[in-house]
């Protein structure tokens, strides 16, 4: 005589548990948000103030920040460019754009040879434009 027993109820679920996954993308999505609007500022740096129009940019605009201490980063990235590698890094940026302009933003306590210097190697690495950043005058 065999004994039967109860049936199938160890057979194997064939749904998919989603609640980890929900969980993931739903922290994700906040660490997105609050890092996102801190991406978009910059680099801090002390602009110099001067009276000019102000002009009219674009998001394809490349941005170069020299901080106070002479760090060069280009672009969002938070990682300085050597002064060597600065050349190759802008004709690598600059290689096929049609549109070669560059904005530099230095910090005001910068020394002036350090600012000129980089704007002959932008020169030499095909950058046809360069524009200054600066922040507006404020009216006595």
């Amino acid at each position: 005589m065999k004994l039967q027993h109860g049936g199938s109820h160890h057979r194997a679920l064939a749904e998919i548990n989603i609640t980890p996954f929900v969980d993931v993308v739903l922290v994700l999505l906040i660490i997105f948000m609050i890092t996102a609007p801190l991406l978009q500022q910059g680099m801090a740096v002390q602009l110099p103030k001067a009276q000019a129009p102000e002009l009219e940019r674009t998001p394809q605009d490349i941005l170069l920040t020299i901080d106070n201490t002479g760090h060069i980063f280009v672009g969002d990235s938070r990682a300085p460019i050597p002064m060597e590698e600065l050349s190759g890094k802008l004709a690598a940026v600059y290689q096929n754009k049609e549109k070669k302009d560059l904005l530099i933003k230095a910090d005001q306590q910068l020394l002036y040879g350090k600012v000129v210097e980089v704007m002959s190697i932008a020169h030499n690495a095909g950058v046809e434009r360069i524009g200054m950043v600066t922040q507006p005058e404020d009216k006595k």
